[in-house]
């Protein structure tokens, strides 16, 4: 994989190598995705609970009687 970066985040990355907190510009970019992937799955969740905060208060409701049903009901699965 070959990977093209602007000279700005191209400074970044040798800037980080280069204080020691990372070993290699492989490194700092695995943990840039690690968080940006991290960061959609955050923004995701917070959708995911305005919109049923939203259907709570208007009162649809659905009953979940054990911890397995509840979980493929948040997995999306009936």
């Amino acid at each position: 994989m070959n990977v093209s970066l602007t000279p700005a985040l191209e400074a970044v990355v040798k800037d980080r190598v280069e204080s020691g907190l990372y070993n290699n510009a492989s490194e700092v970019i695995r943990e840039a995705l690690r968080q940006s992937i991290q960061a959609e799955e955050a923004i995701k969740l917070k959708q995911n609970a305005e919109v049923g905060y939203r259907e709570l208060e208007s009162g649809k409701k659905t009953e979940v009687n054990s911890k397995a049903d509840f979980l493929k009901m948040a997995r999306g699965r009936k």
